[in-house]
């Protein structure tokens, strides 16, 4: 039903036939999907409670635990985004660590002697060095358990992990193994996943705040899609997103997903709230947008104001846009673009969940004007869904 709905109904201004003639057919629709598939990733870890509490009562009160949460690209900044929130939720050390930095560089991570619940994310599975880090930490650390969290039931990670009996596997909705190039879906689900297993005591109480993700996110999707529209015709050269805590590992996602989506010909980078001015900031130019995602915290939203106001009424015709979950009035006359979703006061890792679908939103308008194709951005293959030319070098310490 939902698909025929969709057909029939135009997204983001565009028919289907529209977006297959601009070959968006694949991110517009997977940007689009995404809060009913946040209610099927929350089935999914449901049906699988018993699996996860068996796991956690088994793992996650042992000794001297170490929780990483890995993976490559955008499957990294899941970690990012939701490490410091489940350190304090879980009182345990949890670090992310991408992939890509462990693979070369093992024993600046690995600690063979302590109990460890390794923690990795794929769309596909197939990236080299995803299974790179799970072969060497298999290999090296002496007491480990894995939690697999993957798109792809037929990827060699989902594989390797149901291998081995006492691992835990949690194969996200069909749908969220995205086609397109850049992953969308794929991330928010894998986020999701996450932060519910991990509190599976509080499912209850954490399914009204799927709820309200739900449908906030349907509700920016189909009637704040001609904001994020404006915020790409501002036409920027540069792209800058700002946040603190959760929101500054998210920021890593939204610069990446506007990155890739125009094929690197709109600059974007990511940077901390405070952490902007101490050099960062001299990106800015006339043709530079800011783009701050304001916490929901009154104490650290004092830092975001300062921030805001100081760049919007800095010499220059840079641009100030500002997504904010809860509304803040008070950011909204100091700045160009003021978007809110008129949100409760969620925990900043939750409200993550509506200011990435407004950056993806905002990606994908980027790239049709300037007349990319955002399913695959990067035709002549030099850069590919799943990476390529990777060579994982026998580890002999």
């Amino acid at each position: 039903m939902i698909i025929e709905v969709r057909i029939m109904n135009k997204i983001f201004g565009f028919t289907q036939e529209e977006l297959a003639n601009l070959k968006a057919t694949y991110t517009a629709n997977e940007i689009y999907q995404q809060p009913e598939l946040w209610k099927e990733t929350l089935n999914i870890v449901e049906n699988n409670k018993e699996a996860i509490n068996k796991f956690l009562e088994k793992n996650l009160n042992k000794e001297n635990l170490r929780i990483i949460l890995t993976g490559a690209g955008t499957s990294a900044y899941v970690g990012d985004t939701i490490y410091l929130y489940l350190a304090k939720k879980l009182g345990k050390r949890v670090k992310a660590i991408a992939t890509t930095d462990f693979v070369s560089n093992p024993d600046e991570y690995i600690d063979e002697n302590a109990n460890t619940i390794l923690v990795s994310y794929a769309r596909s599975g197939n990236s080299p060095e995803s299974v790179g880090t799970y072969d060497l930490f298999e290999k090296k650390v002496k007491n480990l358990a894995h939690i697999v969290v993957t798109c792809n039931k037929d990827g060699e990670l989902a594989k390797k992990s149901q291998e081995k009996e006492g691992n835990l596997v949690l194969l996200m909705p069909e749908k969220s193994n995205d086609k397109s190039f850049a992953m969308t879906s794929s991330f928010t689900c894998m986020t999701l996943a996450t932060l519910l297993l991990f509190d599976i005591a509080n499912l209850e109480e954490n399914k009204k705040i799927v709820e309200e993700l739900a449908n906030k996110g349907q509700a920016s999707l189909d009637n704040q899609w001609e904001d994020a529209k404006a915020i790409s015709d501002l036409g920027a050269e540069r792209i800058v997103y700002v946040g603190s805590g959760a929101l500054k590992g998210l920021c890593h996602e939204m610069a990446l997903k506007n990155l890739e989506l125009t094929s690197g010909k709109q600059v974007t980078v990511c940077e901390s709230i405070l952490g902007f001015r101490h050099g960062p900031k001299s990106i800015i130019n006339n043709n530079t947008l800011v783009i701050f995602l304001c916490s929901t915290n009154d104490y650290t939203a004092l830092y975001d104001y300062d921030l805001v106001k100081e760049v919007y009424s800095d010499e220059g015709t840079q641009k100030v846009a500002v997504l904010s979950y809860f509304n803040r009035e008070n950011l909204k006359e100091i700045s160009h673009k003021y978007i809110t979703a008129n949100g409760s006061k969620l925990d900043d890792t939750f409200i993550a969940f509506n200011y990435i679908i407004f950056g993806q939103m905002i990606s994908l308008f980027n790239s049709l004007r300037l007349g990319i194709s955002p399913d695959n951005p990067r035709p002549d293959g030099t850069v590919n869904r799943v990476v390529q030319g990777v060579v994982i070098h026998e580890y002999n310490n």
